[in-house]
């Protein structure tokens, strides 16, 4: 008997390699949703007896759809698929009523043991998969796509790492990129209010001809919580800023380039961090390095520490001569399975 199954994710790069995941040998009709009120809208008619659910997604996200899916009781078996991969998260979406997590980037043998184990999935069906709506299998994933979707993985490393040396819950939301000048860096950053003031550490990285600068730009307002949280004991309020920025940068900017390496098979360098101001106007910031960033490719993460009102800008400034040899690694993705 044919199952219905919905794959939900945001990203067409996600959603392709969900679907070239899946056992070719199993019995399903294949549906897709790009987000989580068109997931819903999915399995309300019928098409998502399985949903295959990402996280973070802009407007309902994972959690709202699995809160939605519990509420209304509708028929659905959900295996989260994401790449945020705190522990805290896998314990959510499971009381929320998911059966299973998965990470990404996703291993078709794993999962097809997973689907086996519950039931779902018997090696060996003859029927081959069904495509309902548009065919994801002839789907043209945008280079960009593929770079966001990379960067939402490594976003979730990165943060996951955090959680686990805090002890915290990490909130991670969907990457940002974009082409920008040096006098619309302080437009992409979403996070940056008039009024505060902030501190930021830079260091630099180049791998296979890739290179660039990760940008870690950090709001004083919480600064003292986050030295408590790192557990930081000095009274030299100057030099415990710093400590924090440069723990900081460690974490997140290692982890990161790290998680982004791996899934491109490329190894980077990384610089020592650059301590760029401290206590400053996000303006005056930025303007006194603005020498160091002309055109460049920007991918904007934002992360946030939930019930301690902590949160940073960590931006991945990939100079022009990096967007051809990115788009050359990329390009396999777009091109249909």
């Amino acid at each position: 008997m044919t199952t219905p199954v919905v794959i939900c994710d945001d990203s067409g790069m996600a959603r392709k390699q969900m679907a070239r995941s899946l056992p070719h040998d199993w019995d399903i009709a294949l549906t897709y949703a790009s987000g989580g009120e068109q997931c819903l809208e999915r399995v309300g008619n019928g098409y998502g007896e399985i949903v295959f659910l990402d996280l973070n997604m802009p407007g309902t996200d994972g959690y709202d759809v699995l809160q939605r899916i519990h509420d209304e009781q509708l028929p659905a078996m959900v295996i989260v698929v994401s790449g945020d991969v705190q522990p805290e998260a896998r314990s959510r979406v499971k009381r929320l009523g998911a059966i299973e997590f998965i990470r990404k980037p996703i291993d078709p043998a794993e999962l097809a043991e997973l689907l086996a184990q519950y039931g779902l999935y018997s090696p060996g069906d003859s029927t081959p998969m069904a495509n309902q709506g548009a065919p994801l299998n002839r789907e043209t994933v945008d280079w960009t796509d593929a770079l966001q979707e990379t960067a939402n993985v490594a976003m979730g490393q990165a943060g996951d790492l955090l959680a686990r040396l805090l002890h915290v819950f990490v909130e991670l939301p969907v990457p940002r990129v974009n082409m920008l000048e040096a006098s619309e860096l302080r437009m992409a950053l979403t996070g940056a209010e008039n009024g505060e003031t902030w501190s930021g550490v830079c260091q630099g990285f180049i791998g296979s001809g890739i290179a660039g600068e990760a940008l870690l730009l950090f709001s004083d307002s919480r600064i003292d919580t986050m030295s408590e949280l790192l557990g930081h004991e000095t009274d030299d309020d100057a030099n415990r800023d710093v400590e924090v920025l440069m723990d900081m940068s460690s974490i997140l900017v290692g982890a990161f380039l790290k998680g982004f390496g791996q899934q491109l098979d490329l190894h980077f360098g990384i610089s020592h961090p650059v301590v760029l101001g401290t206590h400053v106007d996000i303006e005056e910031l930025l303007e006194s390095n603005s020498g160091r960033w002309q055109k460049m490719l920007a991918i904007e993460l934002n992360y946030s520490i939930e019930q301690h009102d902590i949160h940073c800008d960590l931006l991945l400034l990939f100079t022009e001569e990096s967007i051809a040899p990115l788009q050359g690694i990329l390009s396999w993705l777009a091109e249909p399975a």
